[in-house]
This record gives structure tokens, sequence and C-alpha cells, in this order.
């Protein structure tokens, strides 16, 4: 049975439910309860080995990843946390309305990471701090004309290689928006349009009340989305594949972002604070376009998805000093692809496949995965950091995966933080072993292949990043519970040798235990 455990609980749950055709699925008839209660209970335990490469560190002195403190020869990094997560629908009496929200307590909270008192006296944890975040809040009506959701709710489109709404039980952060949507079905199609409040200017509070009030509308950012997609619910998915029927099912957007001027005093660090005034106020000129195409055909024992990217972006003053300006405007040009194939029986005793992907690259030095604000111009061999620094540069076009779209364990995930100015190739295959009344043991490998797009982002200088292999032992059962024992172990490329000082990357490895507790 395919949607035994983890497999079928990587999916947002009807309460989580993040897509643009999931917005108004379960309204229109009395529902069978008025409060609906989802969610997990995950914990995971991590032991990384040599992550750093010990290749030492890159010309800007910055190591791949942190090292172990005391001790010379220490190549070892622990680390466990935990993640209460709970998905809340609350529904009108008739079933045309409903309100719904997301709480995570102790979020990624480490184990262990609040003792009382001493360490070494301790005896129990303290409960300090934010340990229960509201992430979304929104509300769901049906109208004459369609759904309706105004609120934060969750952003995912497709696989989630741009937009992810991080609602896999391994992800770490996710999109959330503040967004007005409007849904509608149309000749076999979900048509929506939306609008998010992405960004405002500085606030300054109300003086009558708790209230505040944006005084730099100009400097807001604003999207515009415009979206229509063919899609089924998984359980219909699943009727059509037990009838011997395939299912195709597609969608594109096109979404568009702006910015008319700027306050950057409100976000770049100074040493002392800057009063906002109508002199921080700069011309920005901002204006960014995303269009994305996604497809997936699917039947019994089978499913190809694609999604592809494309994202251009003009700045007309790319200056973040007041009163200084740059001559030319800074642009981007990014693309982005992502493919994902699965094949094997109908009960999922046996799967095969083959995924692959690609993220455009620039020719700065540095992948850029996390650029930073005001952050130090990469030089060759350096791992990370900004891929324009105007007026010099002007130009950035390394496509960035979501980091939530999980494609490798130690590489992608863990060294460069994402796909970025690179391509891979991933065949995988995964096999059942034991089949039991209450559950599955199920062992699956995967092995990922990547090259840098651009050779003068590697540190090395050359395009091999190297190969990993990716072993998974998973029992899941019926009621829930998942367990999961991971490895990985990374064959570093010549692309991230230290050619500076003679040295080349050694292998990394990774063990992980992870345990879901779903309802």
């Amino acid at each position: 049975m395919r949607g035994l455990g983890l497999a079928a609980l990587l999916v947002a749950s009807q309460a989580g439910a993040t897509g643009f055709a999931d917005h108004g699925r379960d309204l229109g008839a009395k529902p069978s309860e008025d409060v609906r209660l989802d969610g997990y209970f995950r914990v995971r335990g991590e032991a990384l080995y040599n992550l750093d490469l010990d290749r030492g560190p890159t010309p800007s002195g910055e190591l791949f990843y942190p090292v172990p403190l005391g001790g010379k020869n220490g190549q070892t990094l622990t680390r466990a946390d935990m993640r209460l997560r709970t998905d809340l629908s609350i529904f009108a009496p008739g079933g045309m309305m409903a309100v719904k929200a997301r709480f995570d307590a102790l979020d990624n909270v480490a184990l262990g990471s609040a003792p009382e008192g001493i360490p070494a006296a301790s005896s129990t944890q303290r409960t300090e701090g934010e340990t229960l975040v509201v992430k979304r809040v929104w509300g769901e009506a049906l109208t004459p004309f369609g759904a309706l959701a105004i609120g934060r709710m969750g952003s995912h489109w497709g696989l989630g290689m741009l937009a992810n709404a991080g609602d896999c039980l391994d992800c770490d952060s996710g999109d959330a928006a503040d967004r007005i949507a409007f849904v509608t079905p149309l000749i076999g199609h979900f048509w929506a349009v939306a609008y998010d409040f992405s960004a405002t200017g500085p606030f300054v509070p109300h003086r009558a009340s708790s209230r505040s009030i944006d005084f730099a509308p100009s400097a807001a950012v604003h999207s515009l989305t415009f979206a229509v997609m063919a899609s089924r619910t998984d359980a219909a998915r699943a009727r059509r594949a037990a009838a011997g029927k395939h299912t195709l099912e597609y969608g594109a957007y096109a979404s568009h972002r702006w910015q008319d001027a700027d306050v950057p005093a409100t976000y770049v660090p100074v040493a002392q604070p800057v009063l906002v005034n109508d002199r921080q106020v700069m011309a920005r000129g901002y204006r960014a376009t995303a269009a994305d195409a996604w497809g997936r055909i699917s039947g019994r024992g089978y499913r190809v998805e694609a999604e592809v990217a494309y994202l251009m972006a003009r700045v007309d003053q790319p200056s973040l000093v007041p009163g200084v300006l740059f001559r030319d405007a800074a642009t981007s040009k990014q693309l982005g692809a992502a493919l994902e194939s699965e094949f094997g029986d109908a009960d999922g005793s046996y799967r095969l496949g083959l995924d692959a992907g690609y993220a455009s690259g620039d020719s700065a030095p540095g992948f850029g995965a996390f650029p930073g604000v005001n952050r130090a111009a990469p030089v060759p061999g350096d791992l990370d950091g900004p891929q324009g620094r105007p007026p010099h540069d002007l130009t950035v076009n390394n496509f960035r995966f979501h980091p939530d779209y999980r494609v490798d364990r130690i590489l992608f995930r863990e060294i460069i933080g994402t796909v970025t100015d690179a391509v891979y190739v991933k065949p995988h295959l995964s096999g059942e072993l034991f089949r039991f009344a209450s559950g599955r043991l199920e062992a699956s490998l995967a092995v990922v292949m990547s090259w840098a797009v651009n050779s003068e982002s590697a540190p090395g200088r050359e395009r091999s990043l190297g190969v990993e292999i990716d072993p998974t032992l998973r029992y899941e059962s019926r009621d829930g519970f998942a367990f999961a024992l991971e490895h990985a172990t990374l064959l570093p490329g010549a692309g991230l040798d230290n050619p500076e000082l003679g040295l080349r990357a050694k292998p990394a490895q990774l063990w992980r235990l992870a345990a879901a507790f779903t309802f």
C-alpha cells in the first residue's frame, strides 16, 4: 500500500494546505467535524564527520563548515532537535467558511540547549523564549464566484523548487505570504489571482492605540501573481491509478514584484541608529518577474514530475547609501529546472527512478547561496558571497533552489546551503524488506552526482563537485509513526579542493536518526 506512513505524510495535510488549488477544497459541504487538528511531532539527531572536508580555509579565511572546539583531531559534530507542528481548521456550521492556522512549538529547538543552572548539575530544561510560534493564520470562504483566502498563508507551487511551504516532515523553514488570493474553477482548470503584501516601509506607533502606521508607503514591496492549473486531490489520483488510468496535471504562473522607493537605513547595519526622515528615502526602481511551469503525469506504479522557472529583475538604483547614486542599473536573469521520476509496482514494494536539476550560475567567485547585505566581495577560492557588487559587477544570474527542496544530505543541504550554480543527476531505488501487520520496513539508496555550472564559482576552479551516496533504512507504521536511519558519504570532486594551499578535499560523512509521530 503506497499510502503507508511517511510517504503519504510528506504532502500537506488538508488543514495545512498551501497550494492555490487547495484553497476552499474542503469547503462547500457540512463538515463531519467543526474543528480539525492535524500535525506531527518529530525528533532528529545527527552526527556530522569532516564537513569542512579537511581542505583548510578559503582565501577569505573561512572554513566550509564549523569544526569542533577543543582537541586538534576532532572531526565530528553532533546536533539533535525537535518540533511539534499543529495545523488547526475551524469550520463554520454550514461548511462555507473556515479559519485555519499553523502553530509550531519548540520549533527546531536543540535538545539539551536550555539546561537549568550549571550544565553538569542540571536536572531540567528551561522553557524560556519563544516556545510557541504562530506560522500562519488565514481565512477561507466560498463565494458564488470562487474561493477567497485572506491572511498569512503558506505559499507553495509545483515541486517546491522555487516556492516551498515547508510542509514536509524534514523541512526546516517554508514560505508564508501575507496574501489576498481568489481561486475559481473554470473549464476544467483552477484560475487564481493573488496580491501579496511582500514588505512595507518603516512603521510608527499610533498615538491612541497599539496599531502602527506605515509612514513610507513608496517603500512598500508589492507582488501580484496569476496562475492557472489542472490539479486533482491525492485521493482522486489514487482512485484513477487503481482503475488503471493515467492522470495528467499541469500549471503555470507569472508573478511580478515591484518597489518604487526604499529606506535602506532601516536594514543596513550602521554604528549608530539612524533617524528615518526624508533624506533616507531614495529611488529604487525595482522590478522583478518570475514565470514558472509545472507538470506531472502519474498512474499505477509510476510518477514523472517536472518544474522549470525563469526569473528576471532590474534595479534602476542599486545603491544602499542615500545620496550616493550609481549610473547603471543592476540586472538579473536566472533559470532553474528540476525533474523527478519513479517507477515500480502498484503497491510500492519497489521503486526506481532518476531525478535531475539545473540552477543557472554567475561568473563571480563563490556560489552565492547566502549573499547577505554589505558582505565583502568574494575572491577566487571562496565558497559563498554576493554575486553582484555595484558599481563594478551589476549582474546576478545564479538561480537558487528553495532550501527545503531536498536533493542530498551533505553538499547542497549542509555545505553550500542549497542548489545554485550547479547541475545534478540523481538515480535512486528503494525496496520493501518486510511487511508487518502494523507497517513495513523499507531500504533505499540514492547517488547524487554534481557539477558547477561555472568553474569560476567553485572554490577549486573546477566543475566537478563530487559524488554523494545516500542510503536509508526506514520503518513506517499504519498508525502514523515513522522511524528512519540515514547515512551519507560525500566523495568531493576537484571543484572543492583548495589550490591556494595545495590541499585536496577529503570525504565527509553524516549519520541521522529521525522519528515522527503524526496525527
